[in-house]
């Protein structure tokens, strides 16, 4: 199930309503696997059995546990606003009494973990290269577009400066309007 994670030290984090099934099977002490996978092109190779993509993908096995001290609960959820976009739980309310009772925090311990990686263009069967179809890779990017204002927000709010310069973290603007 698709949610924002965020990692404090050694400890990753989901989060989620306090309704959703899943949340509440994983608090009974179930085994979980979390996986986070980037895609970064499609292979197009010569043969349809060796089509793939180039991807970075990271999976952590463990056994999670509920997030109950209120404290370490707005902690964890800061630092999943934050993943978010950068210092903007500084920008925003805090969640309420009421919205944090209505959410769940799981926190994963970092212990068993794999990385996968796959990059670089399609591996084809030997014979296959001498056939007359184009293969190669097709890079995908994900990237900020223009940021659009909420339709109900009030005039005069400007764009913050966080919003305005978003960057990847590697120093390259994404976008900038």
């Amino acid at each position: 199930m698709p949610t924002v994670h965020a990692r404090i030290g050694e400890r990753l984090y989901v989060h989620g309503s306090v309704a959703s099934r899943m949340l509440k099977t994983l608090d009974h002490g179930v085994s979980v696997c979390v996986t986070v996978t980037l895609l970064d092109g499609l292979v197009l190779a010569r043969s349809a059995f060796h089509h793939s993509m180039n991807y970075r993908s990271v999976l952590v096995l463990g056994t999670a546990t509920a997030v109950t001290d209120k404290t370490e609960k707005r902690a964890v959820l800061t630092a999943i606003v934050n993943r978010v976009m950068p210092g903007r739980a500084a920008e925003v309310r805090e969640p309420s009494a009421k919205e944090l009772n209505a959410t769940t925090v799981l926190g994963l311990p970092i212990d068993e973990v794999s990385a996968k990686i796959r990059s670089g263009p399609p591996l084809d069967a030997e014979d296959d290269y001498a056939l007359g179809c184009w293969a190669g890779v097709l890079p995908l990017k994900l990237m900020a577009l223009p940021p659009q204002a909420d339709p109900r927000l009030s005039k005069g709010i400007p764009l913050p400066a966080g919003v305005a310069n978003w960057s990847r973290g590697d120093g390259r603007i994404v976008t900038k309007p």
